[in-house]
Formats: structure tokens, C-alpha cells, sequence
């Protein structure tokens, strides 16, 4: 109700931390500006009010770019800012390959599975690599089940396979509180309960795993120190670990 009286109703500041409203400076007054981890917050509140799944982030990419070429084995990653990060932020995205990244930062799995048919059927890929879930876990857009998630990756499964698209389910990647508190938000045993829904349900459907778990993790079974800053975004160093994964796990389900 209160997010709904902060966009209905212009001139009344919402306070998303602290639940207030305040009335609007009286006229000649200066009004103190919101501090900028509250405006980023409610600038980004806003963006999902009006787009939940923000597909205005790949439209004009989508629409530019052009059907595979004959022979051409496009791929196309599906998933959050890990996904997002890689190529766009930090190291090379697969260099020289047909590969499409469709990662936007902070997304659940049912963002996800709303933009599923423009940033990924309509791009006609061979194959899609989904890397999703962390988030749901996080609570980014209020509490989620496990149940909620594994239907969600359930559901792009089946859409990509009606289309006649490969399916490459990724694990979730690890945590640590190395850096960052990480583990309290993100529990380690919740990652490995969908992990392992998504080992069983890849090996029902014939669909192809990309483990990257066991490879980014130390022997207390948490995200390795080197291979993050933060405790949850893999680095340049992890993400030179999951490349090869991925390729292979593409390789895989290009042949099946």
C-alpha cells in the first residue's frame, strides 16, 4: 500500500526504510534531496512497477539483432547479474562465439520466465544456458519457495524445449562471508536443495547440467576466497573456472 501511495499520489514522499510519509516542503522552503541509496532504491521500484520483468533492458539488442546464420550454433545465457556481469563488466564473454548474454542484475526466476520468449525464443538459439535462483533465495522480490523456483526453471525448460531449443540448467554458484555477510541472506543448504532438484530433474528430462559448484568452492564448502570480491559474484578468476564448464556443457547438449 505504501509503494502504491508513493507513485499514486506524486506529492507525498514515501520512506521505504521507514514506513513515513511528510508533506511537501512548505512553499519557499528547500526540501532536504533523498539520499542516494534510497533514490537508487525507489528508482528501482519504479522501473518494476511499470516493467516487473524489465524487458525494455533487450529490446532494441533483440530487435537489431539479426537470425542465426545457416550452420550457426547460437547460444543464448539466461539469468541475473552473474550472468550479466560476464562480458559486460568483468573479463570476456566467450570471444569469437555465436553467444547471446541476456543476464539483467538482481532478476528472480519469474522476471526471468516473463522475458523468456523475447530475449530467448525469438533469438532462435541452438541452445540456452539458464543460470537463476540466487536471487528468489535472496528475497529480492519477497519470499520465495523452492518449490516456486524449480517451477519457474521447470517452466523455461519446457518453453525452450516446444521450440526445439537445447537446454543447459546451470547450478547455482556458491557463497562465502569472506567478504561480505552472504550466507544469512543466501543460506548455503537452500543453494544446495536446488542444486540437487536440478541434477534430478535435468537427468528426468534428458537435459544437460552445467555444474559449476564443486569447481568454485574450498574445502569448507563455501564460494573460494579468490574467485569473488563479494562473496556471491564470481571474479575474473571465476569466471575463467566456469567458461570451459560451459563450453562443454554446450557441447553436450549440441550433440544430443
Amino acid at each position: 500500500m505504501k509503494r502504491t501511495l508513493l507513485f499514486a499520489l506524486p506529492f507525498l514522499a514515501v520512506s521505504l526504510c521507514s514506513g513515513q510519509t511528510t508533506a511537501p516542503a512548505a512553499a519557499g522552503t528547500q526540501q532536504a534531496p533523498t539520499p542516494p541509496d534510497l533514490q537508487k532504491q525507489l528508482d528501482r521500484d519504479e522501473r518494476v512497477l511499470h516493467d516487473y520483468g524489465n524487458l525494455a533492458r533487450y529490446r532494441d539488442d533483440d530487435a537489431k539483432l539479426p537470425p542465426p546464420a545457416a550452420g550457426e550454433n547460437r547460444v543464448v545465457f539466461m539469468g541475473d547479474s552473474i550472468t550479466d556481469n560476464w562480458g559486460h563488466k568483468i573479463g570476456p564473454f566467450f570471444p569469437g562465439k555465436p553467444y547471446v548474454n541476456r543476464g539483467i542484475s538482481g532478476q528472480v526466476t519469474s522476471q526471468m520466465l516473463l522475458r523468456f520468449r523475447p530475449d530467448v525464443i525469438n533469438l532462435q538459439p541452438k541452445v540456452v544456458v539458464i543460470l537463476a535462483g540466487t536471487n528468489d533465495i535472496g528475497g529480492n522480490m519477497g519470499p520465495a519457495s523452492d518449490e516456486m523456483i524449480e517451477g519457474n526453471l521447470a517452466s523455461m525448460a519446457d518453453l525452450a524445449r516446444a521450440n526445439n531449443i537445447k537446454v543447459v540448467l546451470a547450478s547455482l554458484t556458491p557463497v562465502c562471508d569472506y567478504h561480505q555477510p552472504q550466507t544469512a541472506k543466501r543460506p548455503p543448504d537452500r543453494i544446495l536443495a536446488i542444486n540437487a532438484w536440478i541434477t534430478k530433474y535435468a537427468a528426468d528430462h534428458g537435459i544437460v547440467v552445467l555444474n559449476y559448484f564443486p569447481h568454485m568452492i574450498d574445502d569448507k564448502g563455501m564460494f573460494r576466497a579468490e574467485l569473488t570480491a563479494d562473496g556471491l559474484h564470481p571474479n575474473a578468476a571465476g569466471y575463467e573456472i566456469m567458461a570451459p564448464l560451459a563450453e562443454e556443457a554446450i557441447s553436450k547438449a549440441l550433440q544430443q
